[in-house]
């Protein structure tokens, strides 16, 4: 029987890693497949959750002494720190592999350092290997990691025209349950679900995820924030039922920005801190317009539905944008229909200068 090549190896390793998305945090998600001498596939894993076994030892446990004079292909870099788990590089030294080949270094300063491990044992290290695709599966804890504030996502909903309710503010509900449905997949991918005082007084939102057709909840829920300048929250606001955590950020906690209001990027700060990688911003138009004028927003998720108001809110106020030179450009990654509405996934454009 033919062997596996690396690169359909590390292809496998990315899909595998995929398994792990929203429950790893603040870990990273991380695939991994074991090819024995003759490159047959003895062992496959993945990080499944936080505290877990990591993909690599899964993978060993699975091959057993086929490991010996194998190769490894990781869509991480081992670790070489002792956390909650040892170090996968001495694992992986242990288990006698011959090469070791993975698809992005390790950004994280306290884990580092195992592709160095490896190398000194005498295994053979190659990498880069499938990268941006990795990359790819990996993007919120990797940008988070790098630059020490959560990976941003802005997701609305709103008509053709831009509406995010009627004129007499009536908005339940602007897309289909196929939609809503599909929000609350994506809220189950995130750390935190941000909002700002101004949609939890208008709506009462819960801001968890939970499956629409019978009520319940998702096991893991992520935190739910609120940014809140001045402490207006209610008492009795549904994100404060003890259905998951919930922050109240102020201004008095947070500290203040320009605006006046809560400071954006100590708050985000602040998340990453409280490990959250991955945020999904909800709510509601002035606080996407001030993420977005502060250039905070990584991704955008627009749910679009086959609707026309003509009047009532818009989705977006304030960015920033005063002039068309000024626009904020995307570049659109992937257009989906959703029952009846279209998904838009876009990446905003790093502005020159």
């Amino acid at each position: 029987m033919a062997g596996v090549s690396v690169d359909e190896a590390m292809r496998r390793a990315v899909e595998l890693a995929a398994r792990g998305l929203g429950t790893t945090s603040p870990n990273p998600v991380v695939g991994c497949v074991l090819l024995d001498a003759a490159g047959q596939v003895v062992g496959e894993g993945f990080h499944a959750y936080a505290g877990g076994p990591h993909a690599e030892i899964v993978a060993l446990a699975q091959a057993g002494e086929r490991a010996r004079g194998g190769t490894a292909v990781v869509t991480l870099e081992p670790c070489d720190h002792t956390g909650r788990t040892g170090p996968c590089s001495t694992a992986l030294v242990r288990a006698g592999v011959a090469r070791v080949v993975i698809a992005v270094p390790d950004p994280n300063p306290l884990a580092t350092g195992g592709a160095a491990t490896l190398r000194a044992a005498g295994i053979q290290v190659d990498t880069g290997v499938r990268e941006a695709e990795a990359e790819a599966g990996n993007v919120a804890w990797l940008t988070s990691m790098r630059r020490g504030w959560p990976y941003v996502i802005w997701k609305f909903a709103a008509t053709v025209d831009g509406r995010s309710a009627a004129a007499d503010g009536t908005s339940m509900w602007i897309t289909s349950e196929a939609a809503r449905m599909d929000v609350h997949a994506l809220r189950g991918t995130v750390d935190a679900v941000l909002a700002g005082v101004g949609t939890v007084l208008a709506d009462d939102p819960r801001l968890t995820a939970r499956n629409l057709r019978d009520g319940t909840l998702a096991i893991r829920q992520p935190l739910r924030v609120v940014v809140d300048t001045e402490g207006r929250t209610p008492a009795d606001a549904r994100v404060r039922d003890g259905a998951a955590r919930t922050w109240i950020a102020t201004a008095a906690e947070v500290g203040t920005g320009p605006d006046g209001r809560v400071d954006l990027p100590a708050l985000l700060a602040a998340l990453h801190g409280r490990g959250i990688r991955a945020a999904l911003l909800e709510g509601g138009p002035k606080l996407a317009g001030a993420f977005l004028a502060a250039g905070l927003v990584d991704k955008i998720v627009g749910y679009v539905a086959p609707r026309l108001l003509g009047a009532g809110p818009t989705a977006l106020v304030d960015a920033g944008v005063n002039t068309i030179a000024e626009a904020i450009d995307l570049e659109f990654i992937d257009v989906t229909q959703v029952g009846p509405d279209l998904r838009i996934t876009a990446l905003p454009r790093k502005r020159e200068g």
